[in-house]
C-alpha cells in the first residue's frame, strides 16, 4: 500500500510537471499573455495603493476613479483567462487519457488508508471501484485528485507561474471582492 500512494504522489508531481510544461509551451511564453500579465500585475498595486492611500474615506470623485480602475482589472483579467483557456483544453484531454489510463491500473486497489471517514457524498469518490464497506480506504482517483490540488499550486509558485499577492488580493478569484464594493 505505501508503494501504491507514493507512486501516485509521484505520479502526481509529474503530471503537475507536465501540465505547467504544457502551459509554459501554449501560454505563458506568448508576448500576449506576458503583456496582459504585467498590465494586471501594474494595475493590481495601483488600485491597491490607491485605496490603502485614501482608506474608508473617499469622496465620489475618488470612487468613481477606483472603481473604474477595477472594471479594467476585471477586464483585463477576463481577457487573461481567455489567452489560458485554450491550453486548458489541451491539458484536460491529455489529463482524462492518462487518468483513465492510470484508473485502470490501479481499479480495484485500496492504496492509502485515510485518517478520516469522508462525508458521504464524496464517499463515492474516495472508495470508488474498492470492495467492501470500510470507507476509511482510499481509491486512486481520490489521492490523485487530493495531491494534485495541492501539488500544482506549488509547481506553480516554484516555476514563478502563479499570480501574484497583488493581482490575488484584487479578487481575481472566486470569492474576491467585488467590483464596485465602495458604492
Amino acid at each position: 500500500m505505501w508503494a501504491d500512494t507514493l507512486l501516485i504522489v509521484f505520479i502526481s508531481v509529474c503530471t503537475a510537471f507536465l501540465g505547467e510544461g504544457l502551459t509554459w509551451l501554449m501560454v505563458y511564453r506568448t508576448e500576449k499573455y506576458q503583456k496582459l500579465k504585467a498590465e494586471v500585475e501594474r494595475q493590481s498595486k495601483r488600485l491597491e495603493k490607491r485605496k490603502e492611500a485614501h482608506g474608508d474615506s473617499l469622496d465620489k470623485q475618488h470612487k468613481k476613479k477606483i472603481e473604474r480602475e477595477e472594471e479594467r482589472l476585471k477586464n483585463n483579467n477576463r481577457d487573461l483567462s481567455f489567452v489560458k483557456m485554450k491550453s486548458m483544453f489541451a491539458i484536460g484531454f491529455a489529463f482524462t487519457a492518462l487518468l483513465s489510463m492510470f484508473n485502470s491500473i490501479f481499479d480495484g486497489r485500496v492504496v492509502a488508508r485515510l485518517p478520516f471517514q469522508p462525508l458521504t457524498w464524496i464517499q463515492g469518490l474516495s472508495h470508488r471501484n474498492l470492495p467492501g464497506e470500510d470507507y476509511y480506504e482510499c481509491s486512486f482517483i481520490f489521492l490523485y485528485i487530493l495531491c494534485t490540488m495541492s501539488i500544482r499550486q506549488n509547481i506553480q509558485k516554484l516555476l514563478g507561474f502563479a499570480p501574484s499577492r497583488a493581482a490575488s488580493k484584487q479578487g481575481n478569484g472566486l470569492f474576491g471582492p467585488t467590483p464596485g464594493q465602495f458604492k
